[in-house]
């Protein structure tokens, strides 16, 4: 798209995050979205054919804004063991999440589509990918090629708590928060032994913790 197609495109996401951001569980109409946008209903089918290719495009921004986040190596201070790792990363995106209003409610809404939560999943693969070289740079580990399978199964297992908080409490609480990681290490301690050896961080092994979108 040109520049004034992208600004256009990117403006009905903004309207659409404001309009999920409402306590209200009414459904949006793309009427709606052309209000709060200020354009017509036309401007919104040129680029999106139904309410649900909003959405979707919508959870694809805020995966690639999680991702990011993500990829961050913490650093101060350094984790010293795997579980820690994995708690200040999904502290995190708990943060980032309760942050965002329409993060919760498309990611963790009762009313998620297929299609939504399709992109979802494809986010979490990638962050999944990203998180196993994480731990390889951080720690002594044996190639598991496995890995990458195991958070994001870990990763889903949590996004069920965390749906519970947000089902009884609207936003990811603490509590369900801990919980979540709990759960997430209690299932990585299957095929993780509990102690990994730290080792020096390597620029080369950070610079591979980025992983490309998956297709």
């Amino acid at each position: 798209m040109r520049r004034r197609g992208v600004e256009r495109y990117n403006l009905l996401l903004d309207s659409t995050e404001r309009l999920l951001s409402r306590d209200e569980d009414e459904d949006i109409s793309l009427a709606q979205i052309a209000e709060a946008a200020g354009g017509s209903l036309a401007s919104v089918y040129y680029f999106f054919p139904n309410r649900n290719a909003v959405y979707v495009a919508l959870a694809r921004r805020f995966n690639e804004e999680i991702y990011q986040r993500s990829i961050i190596p913490p650093t101060d201070p350094e984790p010293q063991t795997w579980q820690e790792l994995l708690a200040v990363k999904h502290t995190a995106a708990a943060a980032f999440q309760n942050s965002r209003p329409a993060a919760l409610r498309l990611f963790l809404g009762a009313g998620v589509s297929v299609s939504v939560r399709n992109a979802d999943f494809a986010g979490n693969a990638r962050i999944a990918q990203s998180r196993a070289r994480m731990l390889e740079a951080y720690f002594d580990i044996q190639p598991l090629p496995q890995l990458p399978h195991w958070l994001e199964i870990s990763a889903a297992a949590m996004d069920g708590i965390w749906a519970l908080s947000y089902g009884a409490h609207g936003r990811i609480t603490e509590e369900y928060r801990e919980e979540g990681t709990a759960c997430a290490v209690t299932y990585l301690r299957r095929f993780l032994p509990e102690f990994l050896p730290r080792k020096p961080l390597e620029q080369a092994a950070l610079d591979r913790i980025e992983v490309a979108p998956l297709l």
